[in-house]
């Protein structure tokens, strides 16, 4: 197959990895043909870990970090620092490599929240909503208020999608000028303030048996080398549910949930509405400004 000026050698291509709904590697791949121009900025320049199963969404799966020697010389590689040395990452950047992790059975790529250039500062931050039940109402509940939070009063302006899985992540984007424990402290320091506004909603409890059916606030995965599921993947569920993003007041749409676009619709979606993310660029902040307004609501709140 000719990608983007390269050929990718696709395997398999009938191999069913939806077989509920006959969707093979074939298909995977060309969803990501499809979806290449809005999803590659969210892809570019970042080590990413690829979750691969290649029996099937429902065999047996792995994530992978490093790259494998049979990859071709042309899908880029990161070196990056771990506990005992350093690992050698895909950074995707373009549309053959996605191409080719989809023939790989990389059913979802989870990229970084920082860029190879400054892998200490993240350019992102999360803040990952999944429900403590099966009901999602409480998980379109808290992003109003979380988002109301990070842009009325503190000036941020923060993006919403589907997480294609249970929930909804709220993402930020953000200049670089701080490391990864700063703005996990900023995180952890608005969840709490939302948190004590909520307390009979909401919980920055980690440990599951102390929530007591509260929505648990999870900003775990802004630390080095932690990974978010990137927009526009599909994950491994049922009928191939993909991470959707939103504008804001699709929210209050009742029909919308977690998992409401799959590989077969999201492609209509883009060609009908385009993409809500589009010139997301423009809502990059400092988090210099935020930490300060977000100090001075924390001793309003409890003085």
């Amino acid at each position: 197959m000719r990608v983007g000026g390269r050929t990718v050698a696709i395997t398999n291509p009938d191999k069913e990895l939806f077989p509920d709904d006959g969707i093979t590697k074939a298909e995977l791949i060309d969803f990501y043909r499809t979806v290449s121009r809005p999803m590659l900025p969210h892809l570019r320049g970042r080590p990413l870990a690829m979750e691969r199963h290649p029996d099937g969404y429902g065999g047996k799966s792995f994530f992978h970090k490093d790259v494998p020697d049979y990859f071709p010389d042309w899908i880029h590689r990161q070196e990056v620092a771990k506990e005992d040395g350093t690992l050698s990452m895909v950074v995707c950047d373009d549309a053959a490599t996605l191409a080719y992790l989809a023939n790989q059975a990389c059913i979802t790529p989870h990229p970084w929240l920082s860029r190879i250039d400054d892998l200490d500062c993240p350019d992102r931050l999360v803040f990952d909503l999944d429900p403590p039940g099966d009901g999602f109402e409480i998980v379109r509940w808290t992003a109003r208020k979380l988002g109301h939070l990070l842009t009325e009063e503190l000036g941020l302006r923060p993006a919403v999608m589907t997480t294609g899985s249970r929930g909804l992540h709220l993402v930020l984007l953000l200049d670089r000028h701080t490391d990864f424990d700063t703005t996990r402290a900023f995180a952890r320091q608005v969840a709490a303030l939302l948190a004590g506004r909520y307390p009979d909603r909401l919980t920055t409890e980690a440990r599951k048996n102390k929530r007591r059916g509260r929505l648990y606030l999870d900003i775990q995965r802004n630390a080095y080398a932690q990974t978010s599921v990137a927009p526009y993947a599909v994950r491994a569920r049922p009928h191939a549910p993909v991470a959707t993003p939103l504008d804001w007041d699709e929210l209050d749409d009742q029909r919308i949930g977690p998992q409401h676009w799959t590989l077969r619709t999201l492609p209509d979606r883009l060609a009908d509405h385009g993409d809500p993310w589009k010139g997301l660029s423009r809502c990059r902040r400092s988090l210099g400004p935020a930490r300060r307004r977000l100090d001075a609501l924390v001793r309003e709140d409890t003085s």
